[in-house]
């Protein structure tokens, strides 16, 4: 893992230069703040920058598994962890990433018997909100 220095840990984040693709597989403009920068780069910058150039930028983008794969692999553990605010943006992203609705929804089934039922009713409740009707 590459060092950082601690002027460049204290540095301003700023928007991405390149046209890496954002969570949602779309290319970066550089004017354009990312959701990480957007959600909370002016509170925690690096957080928002490790969330663009790490996970985002390295993690999502390994070729070990597929955007789709990662999606589901992400939710189901939202849902073990039953953390219903960071639930909502992935069951966006892994619609984006090409999982279906009725596929989410039969991973909040399966998870139940896994994960815990309190946490499956969470992600119910959760999916109403984000997942839209056929």
């Amino acid at each position: 893992m590459e060092t950082v220095s601690e002027a460049q840990y204290g540095a301003p984040v700023r928007p991405q230069e390149t046209s890496a693709p954002n969570p949602q597989g779309v290319a970066a403009d550089s004017a354009q703040p990312s959701r990480a920068q957007q959600l909370m780069g002016d509170i925690t910058p690096k957080l928002a920058q490790l969330t663009d150039s790490v996970l985002f930028g390295d993690v999502w983008a390994r070729s070990g598994l597929s955007r789709r794969d990662r999606s589901l692999v992400t939710v189901s553990a939202l849902i073990a962890m039953n953390r219903p605010d960071q639930l909502r943006s992935h069951l966006a992203l892994a619609r984006t990433n090409g999982v279906t609705r009725d596929e989410l929804i039969e991973a909040i089934t399966h998870l139940a018997f896994y994960a815990g039922w309190p946490n499956a009713v969470t992600a119910v409740g959760v999916a109403r909100e984000v997942l839209p009707e056929r």
